[in-house]
């Protein structure tokens, strides 16, 4: 596929899709957006795909924003438009059964941070910095960050932070459970492909299942959720990675999965 604002690569099982207008703080314009679609539409079909990592060229930032040139001339019938596909964009990140990795590596502000919410894990350097300014543009955030920050951080942190508009550090953003972890600049990459391997050596059947469980615990009460997860875990046992699992460890092996 031929990509402009992307690179894509696969090793080991592990996409890496880094964005990359670096000259642009690998700011969001349409044509990012329509080969990120593109690009996750081909990992969704491949079967040598297990884990996906998310990351912006360059050290000054992950994503710092929308292209603004883009929302200067939007009127409220074309920015509801607007915000709906980015937020159908960043659904599908998250709704991805495949686990999708941010690594934040700078600057992951307004549709920037709401692309490494969507994400399931994230990573951030210790140079990263998290914020969501659009109140500053007279706009509130419209990739779902007032609804996706609530629900990690919680209300009251998460409407400072909207409100405020001012970008935090990454030690803060771990205090606060908006990120995994925080590592130095120079292995945060390490950090995420090691934690992505680490990912597609279970059995992926398994992987997939909990990812949809996790993603139902944010949707249901706790009395659906556990059916749910009920039904997930039967589903598993009839796998034949399950079988695998099992046999391996009364054997006191090392399982091979298969990925069925």
């Amino acid at each position: 596929m031929e990509l402009h604002t992307l690179q894509y690569e696969t090793s080991d099982r592990v996409a890496i899709i880094t964005i990359n207008r670096p000259d642009k703080l690998n700011a969001l314009n349409a044509q990012t957006k329509q080969e990120l679609e593109q690009v996750l539409g081909s990992i969704t079909q491949d079967p040598q795909v297990d884990v996906v990592i998310i990351t912006g060229a360059g050290q000054k930032a992950f994503v710092a924003g929308t292209d603004i040139a883009e929302l200067a001339e939007l009127t409220p019938e074309t920015g509801e438009a607007f915000s709906t596909r980015g937020q159908s964009l960043f659904d599908r990140i998250e709704s991805s059964e495949k686990p999708v990795i941010a690594a934040v590596n700078g600057y992951a502000l307004g549709g920037g941070c709401e692309l490494a919410l969507a994400c399931h894990i994230r990573i951030a350097s210790a140079t990263a910095r998290f914020g969501q300014p659009e109140v500053s543009l007279g706009v509130i955030p419209g990739y779902g960050g007032t609804q996706r920050l609530p629900r990690l951080i919680g209300r009251g942190p998460a409407l400072e932070m909207i409100l405020g508009g001012a970008p935090i550090e990454a030690d803060e953003a771990f205090r606060l459970g908006l990120v995994n972890r925080v590592v130095p600049a120079e292995k945060l990459l390490e950090s995420a492909l090691n934690l992505a391997r680490r990912i597609s050596s279970q059995a992926q059947p398994a992987v997939h299942l909990a990812v949809r469980a996790v993603n139902v615990a944010e949707e249901t009460p706790l009395s659906e959720g556990l059916g749910k997860e009920a039904a997930l875990f039967g589903e598993c046992c009839g796998t034949e990675d399950y079988a695998e699992g099992v046999r391996a460890f009364l054997e006191k092996r090392r399982p091979t999965f298969t990925g069925r």
